[in-house]
């Protein structure tokens, strides 16, 4: 294991005659240093299980098994798949699977504790879409570390009077920190942007109406420079003077934009509903 899984990405993937795929947004860490940040801030013990999201060549995934009870790693490229089946086999506590994330099932991979942690150096494409699917699953992870872009890291932990919908829709489950800004070169292939190491816990609250939540929130940023009365009028389907009423009555001015409202308000909104 050691004579393979000691190179940097570069060399392995040569190893293999292989390049990073453009197709699955592969940018992958290069700086041990870094690697061993993400580790430390997850927060990892003997005790965890951990499901690692997209570890490609394996340089996130040979630290993790070096203090996780048990890492399931979910790549989708058949050919990372390969590179870390050979370079950390003898790994006794790793499963390595192939799927797509969005779409497998966690318990299929062996995931059948009700604690485990989530790890992963994500694609921008994936991160909305994995971040809610598993916040909002009936058994969400107790944290979630990620590498993500920069600019999106900051606009899932955005507060009033700056919020937007991909920060009330993780703050609605969890709360989301960022640990520190990585550098581009920090990667291979570079990427365009700087990333940013964040850490999601879920509150462990459940929610009341997701449904009926969301669809409010949704609606209030549809169009997220306009005033929130028209915004929720129109989308709602609800009458003008109406909509303004059941605003003020829970305390929001119905000339306010979305992105001022804070979390507490979207919920008391949510739950004085009138239909």
């Amino acid at each position: 294991m050691d004579s393979i899984s000691s190179k940097n990405p570069k060399s392995l993937l040569k190893q293999y005659q292989a390049r990073p795929s453009k197709r699955f947004g592969q940018n992958f860490l290069a700086d041990r240093g870094i690697v061993r940040k993400i580790v430390k801030a997850a927060e990892i013990t003997s005790k965890d299980t951990v499901l690692e999201i997209g570890p490609g060549t394996g340089e996130l995934t040979k630290e993790i098994t070096k203090t996780a009870g048990k890492v399931i790693a979910v790549e989708k490229d058949p050919r990372m798949v390969k590179i870390l089946k050979e370079s950390l086999g003898d790994a006794v506590n790793l499963k390595v699977v192939q799927g797509d994330i969005r779409r497998i099932d966690v318990r299929e991979c062996g995931i059948k504790e009700n604690n485990y942690k989530v790890v992963g150096n994500l694609p921008f494409y994936l991160t909305a879409p994995v971040i809610r699917r598993f916040l909002e699953s009936e058994k969400p992870p107790s944290s979630m570390t990620l590498v993500v872009q920069k600019e999106v890291g900051q606009r899932i932990c955005q507060k009033p009077p700056r919020m937007n919908l991909l920060a009330v829709s993780v703050q609605a489950y969890a709360e989301p920190k960022i640990i520190s800004y990585i550098s581009k070169k920090s990667f291979w292939p570079q990427p365009e942007v700087d990333a940013a190491l964040i850490k999601i816990t879920p509150k462990g609250v459940p929610m009341g109406d997701t449904d009926l939540f969301f669809k409010i929130v949704k609606a209030g940023f549809s169009q997220p420079r306009k005033q929130l009365g028209n915004n929720l009028s129109k989308k709602l389907s609800r009458d003008k003077k109406e909509t303004e009423a059941w605003l003020k009555a829970n305390g929001v001015e119905p000339s306010r934009r979305a992105e001022t409202l804070s979390l507490q308000e979207w919920i008391k909104l949510s739950e004085n509903y009138n239909y």
